[in-house]
């Protein structure tokens, strides 16, 4: 009996696997607040170079008079372009200095404290804030191999609760950070924590049923197509509602802000509710799966029992149990294999410049809305709030078609950033809706993606495919601050980038295959023998079944049986 057959003894989704679920579920939560934190903690308020009335000492004026005398007829000589934020004008006669070596004086209408306003991040040191950020998203990049191979040696477990642990204390250390340096360094460790809970997390209910010994795949973004603990017919619906734990902690995490100025106590406020999960030492269990690859028969079985209790299913007084082979059929291939051949190399660079513009455009515009000029609270919260209808519009549409509506969704997001253009700068709330109507269809691209890719590469190359597509979209997540950057000098520059990138993605998407009800490559000869044409005539219903695709039929079955 192999792990597939018991775990259909068990129960695929019963309760034990339900109660699994909430706790895997919780934890993506305080993720959206990591991940999306640095849009108010690192915030550039309106600021001027700080100068005081003749006689009169600048720290002795009220906060009022300050920023009165500091913005007091300016408004001409900024619209005429002789001075900015970064040029003093000396008190007497209004004439414009050179550099601010007084400071600066900030608004604080809207914050208290940010890390711009604490360190000065701005004017010739503004790049450091978007360097931070870029940091930050490499921690994910080194997070994924470092946390992927202690998971293969150690457990999923372990390194989930490893990951819990330091993701909570480096969170709370950063709101403790006595200059920049440290603060940077103790986010980039967060970033690598984040990848740990997150693959880990999916790991031990929405994995591969072989997982990969290569720690490269696990630089997954999202939950994969195979199961440890959860059956294949509520795989694809299991994964959409993780993504809705994430947009809620996404749409919550503003009020959080709203309520709390300082970025110190934000910081604080985000990161201290990880304490609560201590019990998770007490009620995550190890994978099944991982115990027998790792010939821990004893233990799985002694798991697997308890779930079949929980679920108020019978279970085998003796059970022959096969034990996993992870590396079985696939010791022989690479990721130089991917671009070996030349339909495979036209379909593998098409998906890793796929993968890289979603993540590119879907951080873009996650971490640029303050430079919309909107209400911050209520975009970053209606960024959110798009995800929602996204996701749940690619649960009705991906069993008919994966090509079309990639390209259509990519189409959208691209679109609506260039249309942006179009828009006067004092129209920001149009321009906000632009920019909701392009994440709105980032983000169902990138729902599509993940198993879109999977069904392309073939079984013998599916999981390194999948983790060298990964590595590209991270790359994507590390380059978008710095594009945002590129916004202070030239407004354009950035919403051209986020927007002609997904429509030549979309294009490019026109040259992959449909595989929505197809039967799948399982050798790279299967994949170059399938071109777009034979891939859009319509195959026997039984050659979806055939015995030698057992993940191709895993694939097939986890769209068409989904709820």
């Amino acid at each position: 009996m192999n792990f597939e057959q018991l775990l259909a003894t068990v129960g695929g989704f019963g309760r034990y696997q339900k109660t699994l679920y909430v706790w895997i579920c919780l934890p993506q939560i305080l993720l959206a607040f990591h991940m999306m934190v640095s849009v108010f903690t690192g915030a550039t308020p309106p600021h001027r170079c700080r100068s005081a009335s003749p006689g009169v000492p600048y720290w002795n004026l009220t906060r009022a008079d300050g920023l009165e005398l500091q913005f007091k007829n300016f408004s001409e000589l900024l619209s005429s372009g002789h001075v900015d934020s970064c040029i003093v004008i000396t008190a007497e006669n209004q004439s414009v200095g050179s550099g601010c070596e007084g400071g600066w004086v900030y608004s604080h209408d809207v914050f208290e404290t940010t890390t711009v306003t604490e360190w000065d991040l701005v004017c010739d040191k503004a790049s450091l804030n978007s360097i931070g950020s870029s940091i930050y998203m490499l921690g994910l990049l080194v997070g994924a191999v470092v946390f992927g191979a202690m998971a293969d040696r150690y457990g999923r477990r372990f390194a989930l609760l490893f990951s819990l642990a330091f993701q909570t204390v480096f969170g709370v250390a950063a709101a403790f950070s006595p200059n920049f340096l440290v603060y940077v360094t103790l986010r980039f460790l967060i970033g690598t924590t984040i990848s740990g809970v997150i693959i880990n997390a999916f790991v031990l209910a929405l994995s591969p049923p072989h997982s990969h010994p290569n720690p490269w795949f696990a630089i997954l973004p999202k939950p994969s197509t195979g199961t440890e603990w959860t059956s294949t017919k509520r795989r694809m619906l299991a994964g959409i509602f993780t993504d809705y734990f994430f947009g809620f902690g996404y749409m919550l995490l503003p009020g959080v802000a709203y309520l709390i100025r300082d970025w110190r106590k934000l910081q604080l406020a985000i990161s201290v509710p990880g304490f609560l999960l201590i019990f998770y030492i007490w009620v995550l269990p190890h994978s099944a799966r991982w115990l027998l690859v790792n010939d821990r028969k004893e233990e799985a079985i002694v798991l697997l029992r308890k779930a079949a209790m929980v679920n108020g299913r019978s279970f085998p007084t003796t059970v022959q149990l096969e034990r996993c082979d992870v590396m079985q059929g696939r010791s022989h291939y690479s990721a130089v294999d991917l671009i070996r051949t030349p339909e495979m190399r036209k379909r593998a660079l098409i998906l890793y410049y796929i993968w890289f513009v979603n993540v590119l455009v879907y951080y873009g515009l996650s971490l640029g809305v303050s430079d919309l000029g909107t209400d911050l609270y209520l975009t970053q919260f209606m960024f959110g709030l798009v995800e929602i209808p996204a996701r749940s519009l690619v649960l009705l549409i991906l069993p008919f078609s994966r090509r079309l509506p990639l390209s259509a969704f990519l189409f959208i997001g691209g679109g609506a950033c260039l249309l942006m253009l179009a828009v006067p700068a004092d129209n920001p709330n149009i321009q906000a809706a632009l920019a909701m109507t392009g994440k709105f269809g980032i983000t169902a691209s990138f729902a599509i993606i993940y198993i879109y890719s999977a069904e392309i590469f073939p079984t013998v190359l599916r999981q390194t495919g999948i983790g060298v597509s990964s590595m590209f979209a991270r790359m994507g997540g590390v380059l978008a601050p710095m594009i945002n950057l590129l916004g202070r000098r030239n407004p354009v520059v950035p919403v051209l980038i986020f927007g002609s990138t997904p429509l030549l993605g979309a294009a490019l998407a026109l040259a992959l295959p449909e595989t929505a009800n197809k039967p799948l490559p399982d050798t790279i000869h299967d994949a170059e023998s399938f071109t777009t044409q034979k891939y859009n005539q319509d195959f026997p219903a039984d050659s979806l079944q055939s015995p030698s695709s057992t993940e191709g039929q895993e694939l097939q079955r986890l769209t068409n049986e989904s709820p």
